[in-house]
């Protein structure tokens, strides 16, 4: 892997048997903390991008993160930065201290009393950034979203809305 987000990682200077420079992890995560500002740990040969500093991160089964993604881009919603990780997880990065204020935000949105398959990993957690196995980017960062990620209360009522119990036999149907 010698481009990280479209852009060569080594200012065009090749390494490798066929001229390739091949990103180590180490490499990777001063990519991570020098183009995006983000904090990141190496957790054995994992790759994790820390939460609570610069995003908090929505977690949502992968199948319900891509139906709100769909949802989010008719409603013309930008959701910033979202993974696909292991487990079939989509983590959806959003503003910092979201975590602290999920409860209340469900609330708000009277999504609160609902099943939801959705938690928030915050202050003290990470999340596998990519490229680590089984993680890949649905949207990738761009300059404006990394650093500034959106509002939760922004994505919240179309990823509640996608997770709650018996949406997938609505789909399709008029």
């Amino acid at each position: 892997m010698d481009i990280l987000f479209g852009n060569p990682i080594f200012s065009g200077r090749s390494l490798g048997p066929r001229g390739r420079a091949h990103a180590t992890r180490c490499q990777t995560a001063a990519e991570y903390t020098r183009r995006w500002g983000w904090t990141v740990a190496l957790a054995g040969s994992e790759l994790r991008l820390v939460t609570g500093l610069g995003f908090d991160a929505l977690d949502v089964p992968e199948d319900v993160g891509c139906r709100a993604l769909v949802r989010m881009e008719r409603m013309g919603v930008r959701p910033g930065p979202v993974l696909a990780g292991p487990g079939d997880r989509a983590l959806f990065l959003v503003a910092p201290h979201t975590a602290e204020a999920l409860p209340e935000l469900l609330y708000k949105t009277g999504w609160d009393d609902a099943e939801l398959d959705l938690a928030c990993h915050g202050v003290g957690s990470s999340v596998p950034a990519p490229p680590t196995p089984l993680t890949r980017w649905l949207r990738r960062p761009g300059a404006e979203t990394a650093s500034r990620p959106p509002e939760a209360r922004l994505l919240l009522g179309a990823l509640a809305y996608a997770c709650h119990g018996g949406v997938a036999e609505l789909v399709g149907r008029r």
